[in-house]
């Protein structure tokens, strides 16, 4: 990354990918991949054009983003993540799978915010990002206010910020920060409502291996 883009922490690279994992970085993901440089508009990268457009923030192994893009083929999706290893097995699930709403950058996705649309995502997650426990390393959260500006300005009107994390602390800070920007609502009415995961939701792959703690938080945010 840049000088002049935001600092990244985290990994780019595990174990050595096999050749069938390699094959689809090398051919399948250049087909998918969201612009680098210059403006973009999500609706311009489907064809045909989808009915709205969710992006997924740090996707992962792309468990959750790939049972959404199946079970709404109607949805374009827009999935980010930095680490060639998830992204490899992602690429893995749309072949197998044969989807064509799904579109990735493979970078940090504070570098496409920016460059997105005015009110052009109806949808944004955030599933377990890393918390950064240490208060040291709290300005590496994704969670800033200069970040919330951010899907403030890509997100529809009545659109939906959701985030899931198994860290108390984490979810504090998050909620504290999204909750008083001036552009978001906290749609919870009542503890069920951040316990339970979304009714249209999917678990991620840190779910599945039982992983996540067993203090889970599901925020949903509506833009105002």
């Amino acid at each position: 990354m840049g000088g002049s883009g935001p600092r990244f922490y985290g990994r780019r690279r595990g174990k050595k990918l096999r050749p069938g994992r390699q094959a689809l970085i090398d051919d399948l993901l250049p087909r998918l991949c969201v612009p680098a440089e210059g403006p973009v508009d999500p609706a311009g990268l489907f064809d045909p054009v989808a009915a709205d457009v969710w992006l997924e923030i740090g996707f992962g192994a792309g468990e959750h983003l790939a049972a959404q893009a199946a079970a709404r083929s109607d949805i374009g999706f827009i999935g980010c993540e930095p680490f060639v290893n998830g992204v490899a097995a992602l690429l893995a699930q749309i072949a197998g799978q044969g989807l064509e709403n799904v579109r990735i950058l493979d970078d940090d996705a504070r570098l496409l915010l920016p460059r997105l649309t005015d009110a052009s995502i109806g949808r944004v997650y955030l599933l377990y990002s890393d918390p950064w426990p240490k208060k040291r390393h709290r300005n590496r959260r994704f969670v800033q206010r200069e970040t919330l500006d951010d899907l403030a300005r890509v997100l529809k009107p009545g659109g939906l910020f959701r985030f899931a994390t198994d860290h108390m602390e984490h979810a504090r800070w998050a909620l504290r920060l999204a909750a008083n920007h001036p552009d978001f609502k906290w749609t919870a009415s009542g503890p069920r409502d951040w316990r339970r995961r979304w009714a249209d939701g999917f678990a991620t792959r840190y779910e599945e291996k039982g992983l996540a703690g067993p203090d889970r938080v599901y925020l949903e945010f509506r833009r105002r």
